[in-house]
């Protein structure tokens, strides 16, 4: 058999499918076989990864095609283009894919031009003129919101959504996933100002969605979302807390977990005659 190899990040930017779905799916492939062959770049899976894990778990075989690509970027665009074309998406995932098109369409002119050219003005025309004769191609922001039908401002958006959303997935992507399919809520003004935030902030917010505390819609890192200073004080108290706790997740002494709670209870009571 052919070694295909798989890439963490053309694995990661894919939709996860549900459990029903995943089921279906492999239903379909061990009643009619696998119809539609892998696609590969390089000896890189780059389409049908939930289909070779099924093949892998049945031993059966793998037909597989291979496409060219010049670059990285190329493949990422070509995945992207591929997920929407298959007209699954919920709206944020629609609205990820088109930031991470964004970002990997700069790359690819930054990496032929060897500058970047991308502090771009949302308001551009779609061809600015040279010397009254020559036009020069739309700029990146411009050409994607013809593509997609959308405003050029949707995609600048969509590029901070994005880089919000990876950073989430950094710390954990079991939350970028949950975010992604809409099983954990989070306001796009959240993640929009997420993008521009310290990398605290993202950690922050991660944890709460860990804990099960996390509030879509507060927002606290510019404009009238600013958190008070209550806010800010609980929150620092209990990333401290969880910190302990975690430390001794794993240990059968409980007397360090006793204490922490028990300054844990002392600091919230110092809060809550503060207010």
């Amino acid at each position: 058999m052919r070694e295909i190899i798989i890439d963490e990040e053309f694995e990661r930017i894919l939709p996860k499918l549900d459990e029903r779905t995943y089921a279906e799916l492999e239903e379909n492939i061990l009643k009619y076989g696998c119809r539609e062959p892998l696609v590969l770049w390089n000896g890189i899976l780059i389409d049908g990864h939930n289909r070779y894990k099924i093949l892998q778990k049945h031993d059966l075989s793998v037909n597989t095609i291979d496409m060219e690509f010049d670059s990285r970027d190329e493949v990422l665009i070509w995945i992207i283009s591929t997920q929407i074309g298959r007209r699954n998406l919920n709206p944020l995932q629609l609205s990820f894919y088109r930031g991470l098109h964004y970002h990997a369409d700069k790359r690819i002119v930054t990496n032929a031009t060897g500058k970047n050219q991308y502090v771009e003005k949302e308001a551009e025309s779609e061809v600015v003129y040279q010397n009254d004769k020559q036009p020069k191609s739309p700029s990146t922001v411009s050409r994607l919101a013809e593509q997609y039908n959308v405003s050029t401002s949707t995609i600048s958006r969509d590029y901070q959504l994005a880089n919000a959303i990876n950073a989430i997935g950094e710390i954990s992507p079991d939350v970028k996933i949950d975010i992604l399919s809409g099983k954990t809520h989070i306001s796009r003004r959240q993640l929009q100002e997420l993008s521009s935030g310290p990398r605290d902030a993202i950690a922050d917010i991660v944890d709460q969605i860990n804990d099960g505390t996390f509030e879509s819609g507060k927002t606290g890192t510019s404009g009238s979302g600013e958190m008070r200073e209550w806010e800010v004080q609980f929150s620092k108290m209990t990333k401290e807390f969880r910190q302990i706790m975690r430390s001794h997740t794993d240990s059968n002494d409980i007397k360090p977990v006793r204490s922490a709670l028990k300054q844990y209870i002392g600091m919230l009571e110092e809060l809550y005659k503060s207010m």
